[in-house]
């Protein structure tokens, strides 16, 4: 069992800690147990059962009518509702109630779940990306422990793996490289935008995360390769952002290159060769080669 604090239910909840603890008072909802500090502490039930709280609560219950029933009548109100909304948020709570207790089953039932109701692309940009970022931030607050975080990033990167596995093309040359430079680690962005190019018929060369520029000379002379395509959300390359894209850029003049992701948003140079595409539209556009004509 782990433990959270009263800001940790704050955060994974949206429920404010001063609101919680009235509620705590007023309607005996949790009976959380005390350090020698006496700060409350919380356990994985208490989390899993502020999260249903929350979720009935965000949709229009009174809490004094949430209060009133006990916790399996409030996980059966959630499945109720759960069963006739496509709501990201909902979708978020529960991968989450899957997360704290590294259910691999649950997590991997859920996520099934949510594609076959909203489809794999929407699930993947709407509730899967926002989950992560959601625990990203809470982890950089040093809130909740990066264990749920390396753990929904494997699950959902697994399924994104599969999902790509099923638009392989036998005989399809690669034109395309795609990479995390060297020090960047947060691969699940890259995964998706693979799939994305893979089902719009690119062929493509996936060299994955933490790629050195030695790494990546030993495979960019393949015949067919016009485009390199980077992503960069923490600039931990052990290069200064401008001049690493100078290396990259003037070292392969006949090749285009495509950077995306917010550790881009400090670029400050430009190239001839260079496109750095800052937003899911741009991104969108250019898997589809919307500029690029047919090739």
């Amino acid at each position: 069992m782990q433990e959270f604090t009263i800001r940790d239910i704050e955060n994974l909840t949206g429920i404010k800690a001063h609101t919680l603890r009235i509620w705590e008072v007023r309607y005996k909802m949790l009976r959380p147990k005390r350090k020698d500090s006496l700060h409350r502490v919380y356990d994985n039930e208490d989390l899993k059962h502020m999260l249903r709280v929350s979720f009935l609560y965000h949709n229009g219950w009174k809490i004094s009518k949430i209060a009133s029933l006990d916790p399996a009548n409030v996980e059966e109100e959630v499945r109720k509702v759960t069963m006739v909304t496509d709501v990201p948020s909902t979708f978020i709570n529960q991968l989450l109630e899957a997360a704290v207790d590294f259910d691999e089953y649950k997590f991997t039932k859920i996520l099934n779940s949510i594609i076959a109701s909203i489809g794999f692309e929407k699930t993947m940009t709407e509730v899967c990306y926002p989950y992560l970022t959601k625990l990203g931030h809470l982890w950089s607050t040093n809130n909740v422990i990066p264990a749920q975080e390396h753990f929904s990033s494997y699950m959902v990167q697994n399924r994104v793996i599969s999902e790509t596995e099923q638009l392989a093309v036998k005989g399809k040359k690669p034109e395309i490289i795609l990479l995390c430079p060297q020090g960047e680690y947060h691969e699940l962005p890259l995964l998706f935008i693979n799939y994305l190019l893979k089902k719009n018929g690119w062929g493509t060369l996936y060299l994955g995360a933490s790629v050195s520029l030695k790494e990546l000379s030993e495979v960019v002379a393949i015949p067919g390769i016009r485009y390199i395509y980077i992503h960069l959300i923490t600039n931990f390359t052990g290069f200064e952002l401008q001049e690493l894209m100078e290396r990259i850029c003037t070292s392969y003049r006949d090749k285009e290159i495509i950077a995306s992701g917010n550790g881009f948003r400090l670029l400050q140079r430009s190239f001839t060769n260079l496109t750095v595409l800052l937003n899911d539209a741009a991104i969108y556009s250019f898997v589809r080669r919307d500029h690029l004509g047919s090739t």
